[in-house]
């Protein structure tokens, strides 16, 4: 897929219409705190308020209301460290589906609790989301039932692009737009659709350091098999796929890539904390704490930032706050 195709568009434009009854268009808001302390125009865009506290409600509503009338009857199976398995049980309750969500050993309890807060049955399997994804995806194929990707799927692609579409039609454009790296369906698809729209817009893709297989990938140019570390970002942790859509794309798409440390992650939720008086998950910390880290470099400019989730255990907050 062209990073900047029509095509791949007009696929977000109809994806945006298809999901909007199950989802919500959240703000693209102006900060004066963090236009200060960077000397930029800085605009936050919250997915932290989006149904499930994250945007990942965006691809597993798309991909589910792509299904035919029998995959629908056989139900889905997923992979998840938490955020992607409770959007995927959010669609499937929504449209009367069944679902297995399989997560690795180390997910959160917050995200777990909000899995199953849309009655999916959870399965616990592995030491991070590539186990768990090989794992969902054999009893996929023994059921044959349809796998719902964490980002190896145009459909999810395409629905996490609809971010895209909503910030284009929330200001006048931008110069800057950072957006933490995981797997890559994210910036896969807002940034494939922005620059679509504004071809100057200058991508920024931002991971800890403790877990940055996307990045380190795309410098070498093939995808790594690489330990990721634990880290506050755990929404973005672990390895990737092979032969996933994602990497090509933001091989194509992301101008410059950056690595945060835990402490810059940390300070970057506080921040974001203190000024903004709501809550992110350390995902969504990434990117602020990348916005902070380069505040030289985007003095002057129009910058936007994917605040990407809110999903963060009582746990880590107070670890956080301390």
């Amino acid at each position: 897929m062209n990073a900047v195709s029509l095509d791949f568009s007009k696929i977000v434009d109809e994806s945006t219409e298809r999901i909007r009854p199950y989802i919500r268009k959240t703000y693209f808001t102006y900060s004066p705190a963090f236009s200060n302390i960077t000397s930029a125009d800085v605009r936050f865009k919250m997915e932290n308020l989006q149904v499930t506290g994250s945007f990942k409600a965006r691809g597993a509503v798309n991909k589910l209301l792509s299904l035919n009338r029998e995959q629908r009857r056989k139900g889905v199976v997923s992979a998840s460290t938490g955020n992607h398995g409770a959007a995927v049980a959010y669609a499937a309750q929504e449209l009367n589906v069944k679902c297995s969500i399989f997560v690795p050993n180390d997910a959160s309890e917050a995200k777990l609790n909000n899995i199953k807060n849309y009655d999916a049955k959870i399965e616990i399997y592995g030491k991070d989301c590539v186990d768990s994804e090989m794992k969902a995806r054999e009893v996929a194929r023994q059921n044959e039932q349809v796998y719902v990707s964490p980002y190896n799927d145009l459909d999810v692609v395409a629905g996490q692009g609809t971010v895209g579409y909503e910030i284009n039609n929330q200001c006048d454009g931008l110069d800057v737009i950072i957006i933490s790296v995981g797997g890559g369906g994210l910036i896969a698809g807002i940034a494939s659709y922005l620059k679509s729209v504004w071809p100057s817009l200058h991508v920024i893709g931002c991971s800890p350091e403790n877990s940055a297989v996307m990045i380190h990938s795309i410098k070498k140019g093939e995808i790594l098999d690489l330990e990721s570390l634990p880290t506050l970002s755990d929404g973005t942790a672990g390895g990737i796929e092979k032969h996933s859509i994602t990497f090509p794309i933001c091989k194509d798409i992301i101008d410059q890539t950056i690595l945060v440390s835990e402490k810059e992650i940390q300070n970057g939720m506080l921040k974001f904390v203190e000024n903004e008086r709501m809550l992110l998950e350390g995902a969504a910390g990434t990117a602020v704490a990348t916005l902070i880290k380069m505040k030289d470099e985007l003095k002057g400019k129009k910058v936007g930032v994917v605040i990407c989730g809110g999903n963060i255990s009582l746990d880590v907050l107070s670890k956080i706050l301390k």
